[in-house]
């Protein structure tokens, strides 16, 4: 084991004891101390899962992890002890990485936007892996990073079935001038990065990516850099109700690995999944601290929920799924309403969900949130005065077992290794307690 984690930092449960077992136990003490703040309750079995399922579909590419999707300490003391590298945006999060004792050679700068000051405790931490898309970027490095291993960061502007709204990252035309420029200024080029966003995808685009990479990774070499590095960025399903699951991914994108960067040319391929690792691992419990009624001839909803608690982090909420609630079916002497949820009042951004079909909520209920690892955590104590919730950890025996496994004995045979990746996760049977809908709509009332 590398010493990353211990049994000192989650709580050990027996495989069959449930994410919602652990939360009913959680809410039963804190009801006993009269204590209602938000809490997350974070299975780091699944992220283990997830971690062995990933490494099976897509066997040559190491993960890196970007800490701004989840930094909270249990998720990355558990990748590190995993082996996973971490993508870091800025000098807080390389610090919280270090801080933990990850060396320097797994952690990738890789904010295409950096500060100088940030490159520099960079350049003293010994961390040289970084990502450019202009020349400003690449001047900056140049003076303050001369040790600095660069990847250009290309555009998916000429690829169709990306996102959109991709602002980051050059164009094919730009990227000869940007490696000769590079080459004036002495920066070691040593690949190409590419992020396609994670807005349902078709697994096309990211075979259409790694061709652009190729020519690149052409032009580099003619120019002389010694080109080694892909990182072929996120874009990873967090949750089954994807357009595209994780194997039709990888099965596209190891086809168009072996096609234009076939096993033994030398170049090494990471990629950074955020949600994949966490979405699903993180369940959210938030109380009911004030209640309003607003009369049916009023515009807007007839309910109004005060969670006491910092919105989810998302500019746009989802629309909530019409599945409800698991415990409670409508009934003429317990009639669902049409609710909308808030945070603490004041705030200018305190709405998370309109038009929710729920039951009459009172003071002290607890609605129960799935799905909200990704972005949820990290934001909601940068971008607002709220304080963090606090995150319970657990993880069941097997699954502590499996990472003792992988970590401290040969690799298992296929079959153990795929016997592994079922029963790890404390909160496997959730899905047929609560009812699984999508953020921002509770899976459950307590």
């Amino acid at each position: 084991m590398n010493g990353y984690l211990n049994e000192s930092h989650f709580l050990m449960v027996e495989e069959g004891f449930t994410t919602r077992d652990l939360l009913e136990n959680l809410l039963g003490e804190l009801c006993q101390e009269s204590d209602q703040q938000a809490f997350f309750v974070a299975d780091l079995g699944d992220i283990v899962k997830k971690h062995l399922r990933f490494l099976k579909a897509l066997p040559r590419v190491k993960p890196y992890f970007p800490v701004k999707c989840n930094g909270s300490e249990g998720v990355i003391r558990l990748l590190a002890e995993l082996g996973a590298g971490f993508a870091c945006a800025n000098k807080a999060e390389i610090t919280r990485v270090q801080g933990i004792g990850v060396p320097a050679e797994r952690i990738f700068y890789s904010s295409p936007c950096k500060q100088v000051a940030h490159i520099r405790y960079a350049a003293t931490h010994g961390v040289r892996l970084m990502a450019f898309d202009n020349e400003v970027e690449l001047s900056k490095v140049a003076r303050s990073h001369p040790r600095a291993r660069m990847l250009l960061g290309i555009t998916a502007d000429s690829i169709p079935s990306a996102h959109p709204s991709m602002s980051f990252g050059t164009t094919l035309k730009s990227c000869r001038h940007l490696l000769e420029t590079a080459k004036e200024q002495a920066v070691e080029v040593v690949g190409i990065s590419f992020h396609l966003g994670s807005r349902g995808l078709e697994p096309q685009a990211f075979a259409q990516a790694v061709a652009a990479a190729q020519l690149v990774f052409d032009m580099g070499t003619e120019l002389g850099f010694r080109m080694h590095l892909l990182d072929v960025g996120g874009g990873f399903p967090g949750t089954e109700d994807t357009r595209a699951p994780l194997e039709e991914i990888a099965a596209v994108m190891n086809s168009a690995l072996d096609l234009y960067f076939p096993e033994g040319c030398g170049v090494d391929v990471v990629a950074r999944p955020g949600r994949y690792y966490v979405t699903s691992a993180f369940t959210l419990a938030v109380s009911i601290t004030a209640s309003e009624e607003i009369p049916v001839e009023q515009p807007g909803s007839d309910g109004r929920c005060d969670s006491g608690m910092c919105p989810p982090a998302s500019p746009s909420p989802p629309e909530p799924s019409p599945c409800s609630p698991a415990e409670e079916e409508p009934c003429p002497e317990h009639p669902w309403h049409s609710s909308s949820l808030r945070g603490p009042p004041g705030r200018a951004e305190d709405r998370i969900a309109d038009g929710l079909r729920l039951p009459q909520l009172h003071v002290g209920d607890w609605l129960v949130f799935g799905d909200m690892g990704a972005y949820s955590i990290t934001a909601s104590s940068l971008l607002t005065a709220c304080p963090q919730p606090q995150v319970t950890y657990a993880m069941s025996r097997v699954a502590w077992k499996a990472v003792q496994l992988f970590q401290g004995k040969p690799a298992q045979a296929e079959d153990d290794r795929e016997s592994l990746c079922t029963p790890l996760s404390c909160g496997w049977e959730m899905a047929e307690t609560l009812c699984v809908t999508p953020v921002f709509a509770p899976a459950g009332i307590i």
